[in-house]
């Protein structure tokens, strides 16, 4: 038997009407041709923005000094600096001086015990009273040793004693008077060693060898040193504080340009509006390395009438080493400065440079040759420079602010 036939699928879904497409895609061309008006009116106002005015800042050009330096630190010593240490060993039995104490040469300053060293020298003037007196002895038994001796001579030659007894007495003088020698020695090794004890009695007493002040004290009454492997500092004297000197750590790329003679000026952190002046004595050839940096010590000597300047100071040295009094001169800048809008040639540096001066309000480049320069100004030794001419060591823009030239906008210079 036949089965009836299912009957069509009723729930299909209808296609989209075609009317709805073509509205979406009429937002979307919307959308692009806004998008393209924006960016035109945004085009067209920039095209007819008026462009900002940029003012140059201008330094004259001057006649002057033009001083190049060298600047480092260092710190603050005297002159001549004495350690006065100890020979002997002992307690500090007296303290004499102190930090600030002015002292001349051969005063008292401290004192070492001196009851053990003078045991010593007791005992070694004891034993040489008791060499010399078995000198004395000695001598004695020596002018009988001689008679005995020539007197055995005589009777052996009368043929009245024997050879043995001659020979005898003749020995026991040579023994006498080989003892008597022997005493003699011995005496002056008992006087050399009472001397070397009397010179150990005399270290105990710790005296200044110069005159001057005393700067660092390093002991206290009743403190136990010890000088058996190394002698110790005591004391330390500056004979002069009145002169000073300034040993300044100058890198290994500026010691070439120092030399003995140059000026030089120092500030220290406790007179800070003070200028303190002075000459460099030395350049020493020794170097010092910390952490691979080459230092050398240059001193520089300074007067200190006031005795303002304490040893240990730091100090901040500034060490001139040219001086040009009648320089025509302009401001470093002037020589950095380059405008924003003219290219910049790529060229490597040459003894010639480039300042800029100003002609109808526009700048002007003139190729100068520059010499020495310092922080503020720099030597021109040839080009068309005038003193009182002004030359371009910046620009500031309409709104008020000084761009550099290498971040400014680039713009088209007259005299391209």
């Amino acid at each position: 038997m036949d089965t009836p036939a299912e009957p069509a699928d009723t729930t299909a879904q209808p296609k989209a009407p075609r009317w709805r497409l073509s509205s979406r895609r009429r937002w979307v061309w919307v959308a692009i041709v806004a998008v393209l008006l924006i960016a035109m009116a945004i085009g067209l106002w920039r095209s007819f923005r008026p462009n900002e005015r940029i003012t140059y800042v201008t330094a004259q050009v001057t006649r002057g000094a033009v001083e190049p330096y060298v600047t480092a630190s260092g710190s603050v010593n005297p002159v001549v600096t004495i350690q006065v240490g100890t020979y002997v060993s002992g307690v500090i039995q007296g303290l004499y001086c102190d930090y600030n104490t002015r002292v001349k040469a051969g005063q008292l300053c401290a004192r070492i015990d001196p009851r053990p060293y003078q045991v010593v020298v007791d005992q070694d003037r004891a034993a040489l009273i008791a060499a010399r007196a078995q000198l004395v002895k000695d001598e004695a038994n020596l002018t009988y040793a001689r008679a005995a001796s020539e007197r055995q001579s005589r009777l052996l030659t009368d043929h009245l004693t024997s050879q043995d007894a001659a020979d005898a007495a003749r020995s026991t003088y040579q023994q006498v008077s080989a003892q008597v020698n022997l005493d003699r020695a011995t005496i002056g090794q008992r006087e050399a060693s009472l001397r070397a004890a009397e010179v150990n009695l005399g270290y105990t007493r710790i005296t200044s060898p110069v005159d001057g002040i005393v700067v660092t004290r390093n002991i206290t009454q009743g403190q136990t040193v010890a000088a058996s492997f190394q002698t110790p500092t005591l004391f330390l004297i500056a004979t002069d504080l009145t002169q000073m000197q300034v040993d300044a750590n100058v890198s290994e790329s500026d010691i070439g340009q120092i030399k003995a003679g140059d000026t030089a000026t120092f500030t220290v952190e406790a007179f800070p509006s003070n200028l303190f002046r002075g000459r460099v004595t030395q350049v020493r050839q020794s170097p010092q390395t910390i952490q691979n940096v080459v230092t050398y010590d240059v001193v520089v000597s300074a007067p200190n009438p006031q005795l303002l300047l304490k040893p240990g100071m730091t100090a901040d040295v500034r060490i001139v080493t040219a001086d040009v009094r009648d320089a025509l001169r302009v401001p470093v800048e002037a020589l950095r400065y380059w405008p924003a809008s003219v290219p910049k040639p790529n060229q490597n540096q040459s003894e010639t440079q480039t300042v800029w001066t100003l002609s109808d309000g526009s700048p002007v480049a003139v190729r100068v040759g520059a010499g020495l320069s310092d922080d503020v100004y720099a030597q021109i030794i040839s080009g068309a420079l005038r003193p009182g001419e002004p030359v371009i060591i910046g620009e500031r823009s309409g709104n008020g602010t000084a761009p550099s030239s290498a971040a400014a906008p680039r713009r088209r210079s007259p005299f391209l």
